[in-house]
């Protein structure tokens, strides 16, 4: 088996562990990936480093292990180079032999000084690392953190878990850090995405039968993930080839939400999109509608009606909706009648009180349901699963409970499938925070489903493209700018 999506692929240390007893079994000389990992780290270092020393931190394990490696890597290379560390030098095996091949005693961490050195290569504790930091290794942290010296950090920054991104205390804070074989879901996630600096992913050679007997769960959601699940625009086509959305509006003075989602679903590749609305709402729309169509929909007798139209696939429910049981009553039907359902704001909220409800509708073989809740309005719908500190594993637990794809939004948006898969957001940028982006959000992913794009696959490429429509425009944007912007981003998906 070959190793899948090389690219996007992310491993916990647990998954790594695996992959390295794999590749011993195979015959790999763990000695000689990490000489690899060493040169890496090196390679890495003389990018950094302007000219003087470099100081490297050598921790008991083997992430000490690649720092020695670095170390003699850089003093064969002619660079002045000091190492510190305990003095009984690490424990793990293939770490010794570099402490051995290193030849000299290793400086004490008390007589450690970062603002003597230019560099400062933290190789403490890996992606595994599992409690806080305490004792002389704190003391250490806290030191290079105060200090204005350039710091690389090996496979992760000291105190940052690669499994989640979690720091427990403090953690080192990197220019740089550089990893091997992939990117770990620490590197994504926060707040270790902010304390890695520039990363890089370093080839040591890993036997590729290794890596394959390790298939990873999570990813970055990238277009590798994605691209090849979507609808490709072809000369044969028409509009209901590419799917039909049905956008649920609010009352006459809550409009606007529902015509951004119906905008991004026609922008983001629907056919055809039609704003629902309320009678009360229906001039209202009519006065902002163009290539967005319009029909009435005051109860579930009259979507029953509309649900005849079996083009009729994918519905967006929630950007605001306002009226909380009709919120309710519409979702069940539309799950009820085996339709595609992007369920967001007050759609969620709609649930509250009886999520077993949504839940048990989207278990009944058919619908496919995607969830688009912020912190706040996954807590209401799942309370007991909120304070779990491991997002992407929360998202995991929410995506199985629900039988739906959930996309947990945020500045490290997470998107989790019930058959366990995860991606955790790449390419978000900070001007996503303003009202009504997580409108068009709703729209891009609903546009994915009336295309034929299963519901994981939907929600990465919707919320790629969210991302990549925003990096676009940068600071000063809001949402009414977003869809207009959409066609870029899906140009250059497509492009490439």
């Amino acid at each position: 088996m070959g190793f899948p999506l090389p690219s996007v692929a992310l491993f916990t240390p647990n998954e790594m562990r695996s992959i390295d007893a794999a590749a011993a079994q195979a015959g790999q000389s763990g000695t000689a990936l990490m000489a690899r990992a060493g040169r890496a780290v090196a390679d890495c270092a003389r990018t950094l480093k302007p000219g003087g020393p470099v100081a490297v931190l050598a921790g008991p394990g083997k992430n000490g292990g690649d720092g020695y490696a670095a170390a003699i890597e850089l003093r064969d290379a002619g660079e002045e180079v000091r190492l510190f560390a305990l003095p009984e030098g690490p424990s793990e095996t293939d770490a010794r032999h570099f402490a051995e091949e290193w030849n000299a005693p290793p400086e004490p961490f008390y007589s450690f000084d970062p603002s003597a050195f230019a560099l400062v290569i933290d190789a403490l504790f890996g992606a595994g690392l599992s409690r806080p930091l305490d004792g002389v290794f704190l003391d250490l942290v806290r030191r290079v953190n105060a200090a204005d010296t350039r710091v690389l950090a090996v496979d992760v920054p000291s105190g940052v878990r690669g499994a989640d991104g979690r720091v427990e205390g403090e953690a080192v804070m990197a220019d740089a850090t550089v990893t091997f074989v992939a990117r770990k879901p620490g590197h994504l996630l926060l707040p270790g995405r902010d304390l890695c600096g520039v990363l890089t992913v370093a080839d040591i050679g890993i036997d590729t039968e290794a890596l394959g007997a390790t298939p990873p769960e999570a990813f970055a959601n990238e277009p590798a993930l994605f691209a090849a699940h979507l609808l490709r625009p072809q000369a044969a086509q028409h509009k209901y080839d590419r799917g039909h959305v049905g956008v649920f509006s609010g009352g006459p003075t809550q409009t606007g939400a529902a015509r951004m989602a119906g905008m991004a679903a026609l922008r983001g590749g629907a056919g055809l999109v039609t704003v629902l609305s309320p009678p009360s709402a229906t001039l209202v729309n009519a006065s902002h509608l163009t290539a967005v169509m319009l029909k009435r929909c005051a109860d579930t007798g009259e979507l029953a009606t509309l649900l005849k139209d079996e083009r009729l696939g994918t519905f967006v429910l929630g950007p605001g909706f306002g009226d909380l049981a009709r919120a309710s009553a519409f979702a069940l039907a539309i799950l009820g009648r085996k339709r595609r359902l992007v369920l967001d704001a007050d759609g969620i909220t709609a649930f509250a009180e009886e999520p077993d409800a949504l839940f048990a509708a989207a278990r009944s073989e058919g619908p496919e349901l995607v969830l688009t809740p912020h912190a706040g309005e996954f807590k209401r719908l799942f309370p007991d699963l909120a304070d779990e500190p491991s997002k992407i594993e929360k998202a995991r637990a929410a995506a199985r409970r629900a039988d739906a794809t959930i996309i947990l939004k945020g500045s490290d948006t997470v998107i989790a499938s019930p058959d366990g898969r995860a991606s955790i957001d790449a390419n978000g940028t900070p001007a996503l925070a303003t009202a009504g982006s997580g409108d068009v959000l709703a729209g891009l992913v609903a546009a994915q489903l009336a295309n034929g794009v299963p519901p994981f696959e939907a929600a990465c490429a919707g919320v790629w493209v969210h991302g990549e429509a925003a990096k676009a425009f940068g600071i000063g944007l809001i949402a009414e700018d977003l869809p207009d912007l959409v066609p870029q981003a899906l140009a250059r998906l497509h492009a490439g």
